[in-house]
């Protein structure tokens, strides 16, 4: 640990959230920048190591990897802090933004006018599956586990199959390895008390929706079990949610669910602060106080997994890194996260209607983005105008 005053770290932890836009690769080259190059808080090399534990654990990536370097500066508190300050601006934005269907009704004011925001989120999701493909579509397996992943969430679209099928990935990787000694044992004293929470939160709040059926217990259930269940960015989430949330509780229409991963995307910070959005329109019509309490805590349910596994890991990442079998298996679920994307693009495009003026705002938002000469929020701004000015 590092005896940096609180304060001046955390003003440059602010500075990275206002500048992060894009998914956890942009927001890495952000941290580069930012955290190694202006500032030396750790070297390249650590930061790198960094990325590579938080890809092993699900939760949002970049977030992980941000409060792992805060626990590092000083300890848990700092790390939280850390965490506060990277992700709560963008989570009160969303929170407001679930609003905004409400805003427009009581307006008289056409939702016309968000109509290209859906097929410009297609759009970001189409470039994240090609990325993520071109990464780790590296030989006949990974190509056989892009396909399995994409073709059995195409056609089954249950909240049980996404675990199931990021397991798979990782066991067949682990099973097809020719490497030797893949569990290797190693010595561990671990702070155990986080990785006891994480499990409680998990079942306690499992329980307690399929006793109660309240809302609010439900809502956060579901988000948490997005935040421990998915590996990588907030795109990753996007199949998860809709399965569950649009077709399966039907708390949104697929038009309002893809307006709010539009507008998202003009946002800086983690991609994961959707989920405030997703949280407060599932509550619409049960008043304000309950709509922003339904944000906040859907926001909280997404981040806390990720939070309390750093917690439990970070302090003995040195002797994990020695266990070969971890490293193994992140090949084939990253794979089969390629595959669950893709799919989730090509059902969300199907679900807008395939039409001319939604092909063309897919197509140029897939070929402006790739120039990269035109940065995310601008791309939002110019599909919103186009909404109320055609």
């Amino acid at each position: 640990m590092h005896n940096v005053p609180y304060r001046h770290f955390l003003k440059d932890v602010l500075i990275c959230s206002l500048g992060a836009y894009g998914g956890p690769e942009a927001h890495f080259g952000v941290f580069l920048d930012h955290l190694v190059s202006k500032k030396h808080y750790l070297s390249e090399e650590e930061l790198v190591e960094l990325l590579a534990l938080t890809s092993i654990l699900p939760g949002p990536t970049s977030t992980q990897t941000i409060t792992a370097v805060g626990y590092r500066m000083g300890g848990p508190l700092l790390a939280f802090l850390t965490l506060l300050v990277w992700a709560l601006p963008p989570v009160l934005v969303m929170t407001t933004l679930s609003f905004l269907y409400q805003f427009l009704k009581d307006h008289q004011i056409s939702e016309d006018i968000l109509r290209f925001i859906g097929p410009m989120a297609v759009g970001f999701i189409f470039l994240a599956a090609f990325r993520i493909g071109k990464k780790v579509l590296t030989d006949g397996l990974t190509i056989a586990l892009f396909l399995f992943g994409a073709l059995t969430t195409y056609f089954i679209r249950s909240p049980w199959v996404f675990p199931t099928v990021l397991l798979i990935g990782g066991a067949v990787s682990i099973l097809s390895s020719n490497e030797k000694n893949l569990f290797n044992r190693i010595t561990i004293r671990a702070p155990y008390r986080y990785l006891v929470l994480f499990v409680l939160f998990a079942l306690g709040t499992l329980l307690l929706s399929l006793i109660t059926h309240n809302l609010l217990v439900t809502l956060f259930e579901a988000f948490y079990r997005y935040g421990y269940l998915v590996f990588g960015g907030g795109q990753v989430v996007v199949p998860v949610m809709i399965a569950e949330l649009v077709e399966t509780r039907g708390y949104m229409t697929n038009e309002e669910f893809l307006t709010g991963y539009g507008l998202v995307q003009g946002l800086p910070g983690p991609m994961f602060s959707f989920s405030a959005y997703a949280g407060g329109m599932a509550a619409r019509g049960e008043g304000a106080f309950i709509q922003v309490l339904a944000s906040l805590l859907s926001g909280v349910g997404i981040f806390l997994p990720g939070t309390l596994l750093i917690f439990f890991i970070y302090p003995v990442w040195e002797e994990l890194k020695r266990i070969q079998a971890v490293k193994v298996s992140l090949k084939g679920i990253n794979a089969v996260a390629g595959g669950l994307i893709t799919a989730a693009a090509i059902l969300l495009l199907q679900k807008s209607g395939i039409t001319g003026e939604h092909l063309t705002v897919v197509g140029l938002t897939i070929v402006v983005l790739a120039t990269k000469k035109i940065p995310a929020p601008l791309v939002v701004l110019a599909v919103l105008v186009a909404g109320i000015v055609f």
